[in-house]
């Protein structure tokens, strides 16, 4: 079972190391400590924590979509038609293109918060070793 040390753990869900040790130290997440010293999380208890957070209630409508990235407006690009929004989701840049119309409708602009709600039909998953 693979084990994540706090820094790699919080980079993998977009949190700071602090917040969590914060979870660490409340028991909300189980650690122990490697042959280093250094305090490590199981991948399969980060991996339920992950999921709790994901579930909490964030949209206020229904959709089939479940996968959901809230995040901060970064730029938009727009002519008369079309438009480029830009969004910071944690350590995620999520790039959508979308009428210049629903930019104005949903009442965009820098700095605004938002969600990119993703529906796909093909998501392609890469291993990525421990390190």
């Amino acid at each position: 079972m693979p084990h994540y040390r706090v820094s790699e753990a919080a980079a993998l869900l977009g949190v700071s190391a602090d917040t969590l040790r914060r979870r660490i130290d409340s028991g909300d997440l189980p650690a122990s400590t490697d042959d280093a010293g250094r305090a490590v999380v199981p991948g399969e208890d980060l991996a339920r924590w992950a999921q709790e957070r994901a579930r909490s209630p964030q949209s206020t409508g229904s959709s089939s979509a479940r996968n959901r990235l809230e995040g901060l407006v970064t730029a938009i690009t727009a002519d008369a038609v079309m438009a480029q929004v830009e969004l910071q989701c944690g350590p995620f840049r999520v790039v959508s293109l979308m009428s210049s119309e629903a930019v104005r409708d949903l009442g965009l602009e820098v700095g605004s918060r938002a969600a990119a709600v993703v529906k796909a039909t093909t998501v392609i998953v890469e291993a990525r070793t421990s390190r």
